[in-house]
């Protein structure tokens, strides 16, 4: 992993992504790159009712990560590493989850004009877990725009990422069971994901943790 210079996190709401964003920069002398989640003005209202707020939380999210992945990589010119946690590619697995065809058909025309402008990342790490830990995690950061989360959507979501990141193949992967880890408490499991993360070298690799085996 010594020539990755950009790396991406990824993984469904509650996993993670942020905080091994923030112990990683921390780690490799890098810089995060966060998205600002909190700054959609629709997010509340999509939770509440997914059908009717989709494409404009969409679209907001979507046009929000490019101008903050331009931004940063302008300024940066790839002179430190950068660990960001999101992929800008995945907005479409939110989008095809959530919009209906007339809206699925406006945004992947905003999509493509805009992907082709974004550098691809030297490493992807695709966090998993398990419905119920999700849900645990988000309980426990009681985030108000988050209390409307359904179980229902959010197997959906893992699905979703999980069939996304089977047939991925843009970049080396990285796939991360977290099910039984928890690397934001535990010293000991952060150690070793990090262990894993440097030893990556390309291809696409599965780590499970010892726990979880």
């Amino acid at each position: 992993m010594e020539k990755s210079r950009y790396i991406a996190i990824e993984g469904p709401i509650g996993v993670g992504k942020s905080s091994l964003a923030e112990f990683l920069a921390k780690g490799l002398n890098g810089r995060t790159l966060i998205e600002e989640v909190d700054a959609n003005p629709f997010l509340s209202n999509f939770y509440a009712d997914i059908k009717k707020y989709a494409f404009q939380t969409q679209l907001f999210f979507l046009l929000s990560r490019y101008q903050q992945q331009k931004g940063m990589f302008q300024q940066e010119l790839f002179s430190s590493t950068v660990i960001s946690d999101y992929l800008f590619a995945k907005d479409r697995i939110f989008a095809y989850l959530n919009l209906d065809e007339n809206e699925l058909g406006l945004y992947e025309q905003v999509y493509r004009l805009l992907d082709t402008r974004i550098p691809k990342p030297d490493l992807v790490i695709y966090l998993q877990a398990s419905t119920d830990v999700l849900l645990k995690r988000i309980g426990k950061r009681n985030k108000e725009y988050e209390k409307n989360v359904k179980e229902e959507y959010l197997e959906k979501l893992v699905e979703a990422y999980n069939r996304y990141f089977f047939y991925y193949s843009d970049t080396p992967l990285l796939v991360v069971n977290t099910s039984e880890i928890d690397f934001v408490n535990n010293p000991a499991d952060l150690t070793n994901l990090v262990k894993e993360i440097k030893k990556m070298k390309g291809g696409s690799q599965h780590y499970i943790p010892l726990t979880a085996r």
